[in-house]
């Protein structure tokens, strides 16, 4: 599953692939978003750790599409 988090004053996004569910993934924002310097701690495949303030969170995406990335152009 990847999981995108939009950084504020950031142009860039930060992207991972994750093992964790969704619930979980959502969880870990909302917990690290209600704690007062909360972080958001996540792990990807790969073995990389990252740490995110939550006070800098602009927005998480969760993408769970099962069918894989899409490629090229065409319209679907």
């Amino acid at each position: 599953m990847e999981i995108r988090i939009g950084v504020l004053h950031t142009p860039k996004e930060i992207s991972l692939d994750v093992d964790q569910s969704a619930d979980e993934v959502q969880q870990a924002v909302a917990g690290a978003l209600a704690a007062d310097d909360g972080i958001l701690w996540l792990s990807d495949t790969r073995g990389r750790t990252v740490g995110v303030p939550a006070e800098r969170i602009a927005y998480v995406e969760i993408e769970t599409d099962a069918g894989g990335r899409k490629v090229g152009f065409g319209r679907s």
